[in-house]
């Protein structure tokens, strides 16, 4: 058994033993997508809607998957079985192919990696701190490709003012955060940013969505501005890795705690949906 795992194009050990060629188009042009999720009890987590996104993804890329949903599926259920703990955040990414530095593409089908290391799931009753960016991002938001240095460099401003997110805006609207999307609740009902190019469709979004529409909150899919950002009665982040938190801070100033009876009930059924599906 292993406590992390690498695996690359049929090759797979510890992570830290794992080695993949210099011309791999990653290298030079973050040629690829990837998609993530928690596994718990080595099942993993909404695994259909995952690799559906993942090859979506591929395919507005012009990205040759090397394998089929189903053989990736199987191929992911293998390995998490390799692995110590069944706790575990599963990573995986196609880049473009092998090739000597050339902008056009590869011939023949990407390459395919993943890895696998401990998590714990998260607790959702932790309060964290944001700050706001300016949106620099390109106009493929929607596609969750491999080029992250905005998200990177506002992640790092994050920690460096100790907060845990960053939430991006294109002039005074929201659009996601640097590693997850972003909703605000008022007046009981939910708004979110709505699917277009700005923000990813994240499978945590949809499922909040989801929990929400069966617990009755009505859901606003429209964009919102920073000033209603800083207004609401809740301020919301998901993501596969923390499903739903709530903000306490954004720029150094107090947000939320105006609905904190309906933000429980939330984070209670989003909890519950994923120990459900991961007993």
């Amino acid at each position: 058994m292993m406590k992390t795992l690498g695996y690359y194009n049929g090759t797979y050990d510890e992570l830290d033993r794992m080695m993949v060629p210099m011309n791999d188009r990653v290298c030079y042009f973050g040629d690829g997508v990837y998609d993530a999720g928690p596994c718990r009890n080595y099942h993993i987590f909404a695994i259909d809607e995952h690799i559906d996104r993942f090859f979506n993804n591929a395919a507005l890329l012009e990205i040759r998957m090397p394998c089929t949903k189903a053989e990736l599926k199987a191929l992911l259920q293998e390995l998490v079985q390799k692995l110590d703990t069944g706790d575990l955040f599963v990573y995986y990414q196609v880049t473009r192919g092998t090739g000597m530095r050339d902008h056009p593409f590869t011939e023949g089908t990407g390459n395919l990696w993943v890895t696998l290391k401990p998590a714990a799931p998260p607790q959702l009753a932790e309060k964290i701190r944001l700050i706001t960016v300016e949106d620099t991002r390109f106009y493929h938001c929607n596609i969750k490709t491999l080029n992250l240095i905005p998200s990177v460099m506002a992640s790092q401003r994050a920690k460096e003012k100790g907060c845990q997110e960053a939430v991006f805006h294109r002039g005074d609207r929201v659009t996601e955060c640097a590693h997850s999307n972003c909703h605000i609740l008022k007046d009981g009902r939910l708004i979110t940013a709505p699917l277009d190019n700005l923000i990813l469709p994240g499978i945590a979004r949809a499922h909040l969505i989801n929990i929400c529409e069966k617990l009755g909150v009505p859901v606003d899919e429209r964009p919102f501005t920073v000033a209603e950002l800083m207004a609401a009665d809740e301020v919301l982040v998901s993501s596969s890795s923390k499903f739903c938190l709530s903000a306490c801070e954004v720029d150094g100033k107090p947000v939320g705690g105006r609905a904190a009876a309906l933000l429980e009930t939330i984070q209670k059924a989003v909890e519950e949906e994923f120990l459900t599906q991961t007993e």
